[in-house]
């Protein structure tokens, strides 16, 4: 069976560069893992004072997290960072306090963009602030891809060479998810 993975994208647009990656990347990761969308646009904006009784869309979003084994975020880059929209997420997920349903969780960062240096200051900030709720990040490999014309097609990722390395990625990862969720002797 499959091990599960919440995917996070930090872009809220429909056709967003990657949302299309993350589908490509579900596709091309089966059956080793089993990539899942996690929508967070229906999340309100963060306010304590909502925190005694969630809204549905956040019970939503805490329990399809804490089904699943592990964590991808897809983040793009927007001046320098990631997403509001994302950030948010990362705070609903982590409250009310005594009930982060990050804690302990397997995760990884990906992005696209673009540009010519992929999403790497995105990616910068989000480890340290979804390290700070408790993620377990694997940093090795790193994706940071600088989206070109033909790499996605279909729905599926064209281009041999970066398939390759998407596939090392999957296993290294699912390698990650593995070890950290293992029983501790």
């Amino acid at each position: 069976m499959p091990v599960t993975v919440a995917v996070v994208i930090g872009s809220l647009r429909k056709n967003s560069l990657n949302r299309q990656f993350a589908h490509a990347l579900a596709r091309s990761a089966h059956p080793t893992l089993d990539l899942r969308i996690v929508e967070i646009g229906d999340l309100p904006l963060y306010n304590q004072d909502l925190e005694a009784e969630l809204p549905g869309p956040v019970r939503r979003f805490k329990d399809e997290i804490e089904a699943a084994d592990a964590v991808l975020f897809v983040t793009p880059e927007f001046n320098r960072s990631f997403s509001a929209a994302l950030k948010n997420a990362i705070e609903w997920g982590s409250r009310p306090w005594g009930r982060n349903s990050w804690a302990g969780k397997p995760g990884a960062i990906v992005g696209v963009t673009p540009g010519a240096v992929g999403t790497a200051a995105a990616q910068a900030q989000l480890r340290s602030v979804v390290g700070a709720v408790g993620v377990a990040l694997t940093v090795h490999p790193e994706i940071y891809l600088s989206y070109r014309d033909g790499l996605i097609v279909d729905g599926e990722i064209a281009d041999d060479k970066f398939r390759r390395l998407l596939n090392e990625w999957v296993a290294q990862f699912s390698a990650w998810i593995v070890r950290i969720k293992a029983p501790s002797a």
